[in-house]
């Protein structure tokens, strides 16, 4: 008799779908296995009060699943691609990185259709300092507010806080079925994502050939170049969600395309490039990008921003 696979998940609502998405994946692939869903809250899941960006964002949404996982409590986890950190702990590895849904971030409003509709002074809700960051660099006049918890309880602040406007990631809206929220879908040419937004990514042991067997056939090709390119970026600048910086790499024509961008926290100064080529060279294209903006000089926005961090502990 085969062994029950033990699935780890957060315990949210859009955790949940993803989870249940990958399980279902699993069930039709492998039709004689069982598996089973175990939830559990992460620090981020239990800190609500307080901005990302000022109690860190190292595994901030995946160490609590990552230990249960290497005491051998669960077989793989599940995790948004974004939540993932660049380096992962000893001993894991990303197992499969699933299709990708639309990346990009929403505009939500019950007054305005658009971020160029908002007045001068306008509230708008987002605890991202990459969306704070640019945003402030395509609308300077806007007023930006603080914005925790997850998609359901940013929602309800929209309508408590009497918020002119929220901005999300379209995947999580899209995948709870709210659609219909969506005023606005925000261009890459002038925001671009967070590194990962819109994928699902399977954590397993290294060395785990049964489970690393078993998901693998969830990875998608483009979504994983895209991403690796992405993740690439990302770790030569050592970011995250304290520092603004975004990406976006798609696959077009056989090529990859990656954009990237570094901003000051107050949008004055923004660094964006983009570079092409071969998908089989992903992280090559991200650490080159990344040496891009670094010499445009968005490494004096980076020196500056950690500088801060320190200072505030």
């Amino acid at each position: 008799m085969t062994r029950e696979i033990l699935v780890g998940s957060r315990d949210s609502a859009l955790a949940l779908w993803q989870t249940e998405w990958v399980v279902n994946r699993l069930r039709e692939l492998h039709p004689g296995r069982k598996f089973r869903i175990v939830t559990m809250k992460t620090r981020g899941d239990k800190i609500l009060d307080v901005a990302l960006a000022k109690i860190g964002d190292r595994g901030l949404f995946t160490k609590e699943l990552e230990q249960a996982m290497l005491r051998g409590e669960i077989d793989l986890a599940v995790h948004s691609m974004k939540d993932l950190p660049t380096k992962l702990p000893a001993g894991l590895t990303i197992g499969a990185i699933c299709p990708r849904e639309n990346p990009c971030d929403v505009f939500i409003s019950e007054r305005y259709d658009s971020i160029d509709a908002l007045p001068p002074g306008a509230r708008v809700g987002t605890s991202s300092l990459r969306r704070c960051a640019q945003l402030l660099h395509y609308r300077p006049n806007l007023q930006l507010v603080p914005l925790r918890g997850n998609l359901n309880t940013r929602l309800r602040k929209l309508r408590e806080q009497n918020l002119d406007g929220i901005i999300l990631a379209a995947a999580g809206v899209i995948r709870l079925g709210w659609q219909n929220l969506i005023k606005q879908y925000l261009p890459d040419s002038l925001f671009l994502p967070a590194v990962g937004q819109g994928s699902i990514g399977v954590e397993i042991r290294e060395g785990d050939k049964e489970i690393a067997e078993l998901v693998a056939p969830l990875n998608d090709y483009s979504a994983e170049k895209s991403i690796k390119a992405e993740r690439a970026f990302l770790r030569y600048l050592e970011g995250g969600c304290q520092i603004p910086i975004g990406a976006l790499g798609q696959i077009e024509g056989g090529e990859l395309r990656l954009q990237g961008v570094v901003a000051s926290l107050d949008g004055k100064r923004l660094f964006r490039a983009e570079i092409s080529g071969s998908p089989e060279e992903a992280e090559e294209l991200g650490i080159d990008l990344a040496k891009r903006l670094l010499a445009m000089g968005a490494d004096e926005v980076l020196k500056e921003l950690r500088q801060e961090i320190d200072a505030n502990g």
